[in-house]
C-alpha cells in the first residue's frame, strides 16, 4: 500500500508545477536585467544629470553628467555633451566630453568621441573617430 500512496503523491507534483511556474518567473527576472535596463529613445532631450544602476541604452540627447554603476551604450543617433561616468561604456554615437570607465570603454564604428577618456580596459573600432587623449591604466 506505501506504493499507492506514493502514486498518490506523484499527482501532488502539480503542487511542484506552480513552483516550476514560479521558477519561469524568477528566470525572467534575471533576462530583464540582463537586457537594458532602460531606454532614452531618440527625439528625447535631457539637461541636467543622469543616474541609473544597471544598464541604459541613450538614443536620444543628454546635456550634463551621465553617472552609473553600471553599462551604458551611446546609441548611434545619441549626442551626449557632458561628463560620463561608468561601469562599461559603448560609444556608437558621439560624446562630447570625457568618459571614466571604471571596467573598459568600448569606441564602436561610426562613432565621435570629443574628449579624454579613463580606463582600464579600451577597444577603438578602426573607423571609429577619436579627438582627445586616453589613460589607460589598472588601479
Amino acid at each position: 500500500m506505501a506504493m499507492f500512496t506514493s502514486r498518490k503523491q506523484e499527482p501532488a507534483a502539480p503542487t511542484s508545477e506552480p513552483a516550476r511556474a514560479a521558477s519561469p518567473d524568477s528566470n525572467r527576472a534575471p533576462s530583464a536585467s540582463a537586457q537594458p535596463g532602460g531606454l532614452l529613445s531618440g527625439g528625447v532631450s535631457i539637461k541636467g544629470t543622469v543616474k541609473f544602476r544597471n544598464s541604459l541604452l541613450i538614443d536620444g540627447e543628454v546635456e550634463g553628467t551621465i553617472n552609473s554603476t553600471g553599462e551604458l551604450t551611446v546609441g548611434e543617433h545619441a549626442r551626449i555633451r557632458g561628463e560620463v561616468r561608468a561601469k562599461s561604456v559603448k560609444v556608437r554615437g558621439t560624446v562630447d566630453g570625457n568618459i571614466f570607465a571604471s571596467e573598459r570603454c568600448e569606441l564602436q564604428a561610426g562613432c565621435t568621441l570629443r574628449g579624454e577618456i579613463e580606463a582600464p580596459r579600451l577597444v577603438v573600432d578602426e573607423n571609429a573617430t577619436f579627438l582627445g587623449s586616453a589613460k589607460i591604466a589598472t588601479k
